[in-house]
């Protein structure tokens, strides 16, 4: 504990500087300023104001920050400006604990490296490895990796070391550790170099991550944003308590309601989050999903046309919950409701980022009630209802029933075609026409 308490004793000149300053003050390189600049980051985030100016003198940093919060920006900039000084391959990694976040990591710092030529290679499951093994065999000089897929390469890539590694960064490390990486992050941390500079960034502080700072810190500086679990003060959070058989019905008039709106909509599994997505689809709304079971082409192909605002609706499991930087999202639903609290704190922070205001809706059925007490009690405030207008939920049901069955339909249909092409590529891009494909396909088979 000792070395927190030095680290607090050491950042408490850095907290008490509040007003926004410029990242020049902050002691960030004119070259990087301007790369800050034409990203639009005019003045720097708290977060980000803390954390700079201790490592830009060679601290390392935990910094316990909320989602949104511009944690990235908070470790990009000072490895850039330390590989300015001393240019060299494979001097950074960055750990993340999903695809879709390290790919996102590795785009901010292709922005703000660009002109400085900074080359970074993302290694995550899900994508040939034979490509991966050739672009680490050029030496990148950012890594930005998921710890199963790292580990991989480190056993297995001839000629691949992380030796000369300076820089390490575990982003939402809570994540990492509860999704059971803890085997693969020590093997890692056994690899590279002792004399490095580490930053560990996470949501929230748990035993696990407390064991791990010991680990791999030395004498860390804390930099804490925001101590107490809370959602973003612009963010209007709603509940509708419902009967559970009606689900589907009042999701939909939500919908109209807000028509306009681009929504995020939080589902608990996979299968329901394509069921979901198919029944909208059939009542004719822009829905798109975003799970697990997606190759990852068409997770980021889904992503992509929601950021570009092809569709209006991302249906999504928890996968997508963290660290997402989706720009527009206008209301988030909580359709399943998050069996653990701070997942809802993840969730509900995909809206109302970055300074504008959003909305949040959670479906709370006779089954969760315990669930959304333990939610109000973890934010500290009771949430009112959103109001509605029951008869016309009730004028919705035939409909809804009508589209539930051909997305049932649909499902089966899509299932039968996984076994027999051992496909998992659908994304329901074509849901309408999915039938007939898929009746046609059978045909052929069958002549075969």
């Amino acid at each position: 504990m000792a070395a927190e308490d030095e680290g607090g004793a050491a950042a408490e000149p850095e907290a008490t500087v509040e007003e926004p300053r410029s990242f020049k003050d902050l002691g960030v390189t004119d070259v990087l300023c301007e790369a800050c600049d034409q990203l639009g980051w005019k003045v720097p985030t708290k977060i980000q104001i803390e954390a700079i100016p201790v490592a830009l003198q060679g601290r390392d940093v935990i910094g316990l920050a909320e989602t949104g919060s511009g944690k990235t920006g908070a470790f990009a900039l000072p490895i850039l400006q330390a590989l300015l000084e001393t240019p060299q391959r494979l001097f950074a990694l960055v750990l993340t604990p999903t695809r879709e976040l390290a790919f996102q990591i590795s785009e901010q710092f292709e922005a703000l490296g660009s002109s400085i030529g900074v080359q970074s290679t993302v290694i995550v499951g899900g994508i040939d490895t034979m490509s991966q093994s050739l672009a680490l065999a050029k030496k990148p000089h950012v890594i930005i990796a998921t710890p199963g897929r790292l580990v991989d390469h480190l056993e297995n890539t001839k000629g691949f070391n992380l030796r000369a590694l300076k820089f390490l960064v575990m982003d939402e490390a809570d994540r990492i550790l509860n999704m059971d990486f803890e085997t693969e992050v020590d093997k890692i941390l056994k690899v590279i170099p002792r004399d490095r500079k580490t930053f560990l960034f996470s949501a929230t502080m748990t035993k696990k991550v407390q064991k791990l700072q010991r680990a791999a810190l030395k004498n860390p500086v804390k930099c804490a944003v925001s101590s107490k679990y809370q959602t973003v003060e612009k963010l209007q959070q709603y509940y509708i308590f419902i009967p559970s058989k009606f689900k589907d019905s009042y999701l939909v008039y939500i919908l109209n309601e807000l028509a306009g709106n681009s929504f995020m909509i939080f589902c608990s599994t996979c299968n329901n989050t394509q069921r979901t997505a198919l029944l909208l689809r059939n009542l004719g709304f822009t829905a798109i999903p975003l799970h697990g079971q997606m190759s990852q082409n068409k997770r980021l192909g889904s992503l992509n046309k929601f950021k570009a605002k092809a569709r209006s609706i991302l249906l999504a499991t928890d996968v997508a919950s963290r660290g997402l930087d989706i720009p527009h999202v206008d209301v988030v639903i909580n359709f399943d409701i998050p069996t653990h609290s701070k997942d809802y704190i993840h969730r509900v922070g995909r809206t109302a980022r970055a300074g504008r205001s959003g909305k949040s809706i959670t479906f709370v059925t006779q089954y969760d009630v315990e669930l959304f007490q333990r939610i109000e009690h973890l934010i500290g405030k009771k949430l009112p209802a959103f109001p509605m207008q029951e008869e016309e939920v009730m004028m919705l049901t035939e409909r809804v029933a009508e589209a539930q069955r051909f997305a049932r339909m649909e499902l089966r249909e899509q299932g039968e075609k996984k076994r027999s092409r051992n496909d998992n590529d659908d994304d329901t891009e074509e849901a309408i026409g999915v039938r007939n494909k898929v009746a046609g396909g059978k045909k052929k088979k069958r002549k075969a």
